[in-house]
């Protein structure tokens, strides 16, 4: 997995972090965790769209977001479980794995037409 990729995958994982935070957040501190995941979730996705496609780094990053999301208030915060919901998970997952294989890397500017 390259580096832009790399930023991708963190920064929806701080994404995640956030989400659950805005839902979760109870006092000063886990409103700053909150508001530092936001930023720090933004900040590597904007460095990943310097290298990458900005519509495929997007859609990635949401897709694995919304799995996280999904996933984490399953399994930590005790919504149930939904075979229906999962099954759409991994159809949304395939989508993104599928975007990631077909998107290849931008052509360095400058290059001879």
């Amino acid at each position: 997995m390259n580096r832009s990729w790399m930023f991708v995958v963190i920064g929806s994982l701080f994404e995640v972090g956030w989400v659950m935070g805005l839902k979760h957040a109870y006092n000063s501190m886990t409103w700053i965790a909150t508001s530092i995941a936001i930023f720090l979730s933004f900040a590597l996705i904007i460095k990943a769209t310097q290298k990458l496609a900005v519509g495929t780094v997007y859609a990635v990053f949401t897709g694995l977001g919304t799995t996280g999301t999904v996933l984490m208030e399953m399994l930590v915060f005790g919504e149930p479980v939904n075979m229906l919901k999962l099954f759409l998970i991994l159809i949304l997952l395939t989508g993104v794995m599928g975007l990631k294989l077909v998107t290849g890397e931008p052509e360095a500017e400058g290059g001879t037409s």
